[in-house]
């Protein structure tokens, strides 16, 4: 009887790596690859999803494609097992990735999960120890494999079952990829993209935007996260914030994700960023906005400067006067 097993695929080398072991052997694959507000991957063919796409077209097998939602906002905020460097809840956002793909195994009547994790590939996930706390809090204990590192550990139900051959498992460990890099020559697997990591909530440049919003936020929403990526963002009050364009593509995206009754705001008289404002709005808060605005703009300090501004489907102009100083700018800014 052939078995199915379910494949957390990223797209990247490890994983691949995995999708082609087990295919090898004779397992049915389908593979889940899941997607954030805080993945670094940029535009509509790059990063992680679309790597994983190719991988499971290459492969022939079907795949998933799971967005992580508010449940997992409240992980972030409130991580049981804590943070690493940043403001990244690894083992709880592993062990949430992998409840979910216990879910799948169950509705399409899989066998077993398995991953590319890698024995002490990550300091904070891929620990010994860690990798036995995940398996138990994921449900998944006896069932999840890993077949890169497989022979580290106690064999699984699929290799105790001989659904696996554990012979054909593999002992790697560490952070080089130069055994994994060895393997993809060997088994003509090809195009996979270099190693490297793809969560802003590693990055600690990062930190103080998450913070920030975690901080002035009763209901968490996902479209403010994926605005972190973008443009400079001031909290201009407890409840508002104004978000600012940095290049010609930033005033896009903030243009796109302009929801009902959010102003932007630009300046009629020379290039301009585009800020738009969420949250509590009044025009004392639109002129402090302009002013800020003003100041990443070649208009002429003190002078007066006409400020378009579009709600909903009317246009209105005001003035302002160019006259914060770098320093008063800097107190509003999310560093």
């Amino acid at each position: 009887m052939k078995r199915k097993a379910i494949a957390l695929l990223s797209g990247g080398l490890d994983s691949t790596l995995a999708v082609k072991m087990m295919l090898d052997l004779g397992i049915e694959v389908e593979a889940l690859n899941f997607t954030s507000p805080f993945c670094t991957c940029t535009g509509k063919n790059a990063g992680c999803k679309s790597e994983a796409v190719r991988v499971a077209q290459e492969y022939n097998i079907p795949i998933k494609v799971v967005h992580k939602g508010l449940d997992y906002l409240e992980i972030v905020r409130n991580p049981v097992h804590g943070y690493g460097k940043g403001v990244n809840p690894c083992v709880d956002c592993r062990i949430y990735l992998l409840k979910k793909a216990k879910e799948y195994m169950l509705e399409s009547g899989a066998d077993f999960v398995f991953t590319g994790e890698v024995l002490g590939q990550r300091p904070m996930s891929q620990r010994r120890d860690t990798l036995r706390v995940i398996e138990r809090d994921s449900g998944l204990e006896g069932l999840l494999l890993r077949p890169l590192s497989a022979r580290h550990f106690e064999p699984t139900i699929p290799e105790k079952e001989g659904w696996v051959d554990r012979s054909k498992m593999l002992s790697i460990e560490g952070r080089s990829r130069s055994v994994q890099m060895q393997m993809a020559d060997d088994l003509d697997v090809k195009n996979y993209p270099c190693p490297a990591g793809g969560c802003l909530l590693t990055e600690l440049s990062f930190v103080p935007k998450i913070k920030d919003v975690f901080a002035h936020s009763e209901e968490l929403n996902l479209r403010d996260f994926r605005l972190l990526k973008t443009g400079r963002h001031f909290r201009i009050a407890p409840q508002s914030k104004a978000v600012m364009g940095r290049s010609e593509g930033d005033n896009n995206q903030l243009e796109l994700a302009r929801q009902p009754g959010e102003a932007a705001l630009t300046w009629l008289d020379g290039n301009t960023p585009v800020a738009i404002i969420i949250g509590d709005h009044t025009d004392d808060l639109y002129r402090l906005s302009a002013r800020i605005m003003l100041r990443y703009t070649k208009a002429e300090f003190g002078a007066e400067c006409r400020i378009e501004m579009r709600l909903n489907d009317s246009k209105q102009i005001f003035s302002v006067v160019n006259d914060m100083a770098p320093e008063a700018v800097e107190k509003y800014l999310v560093a």
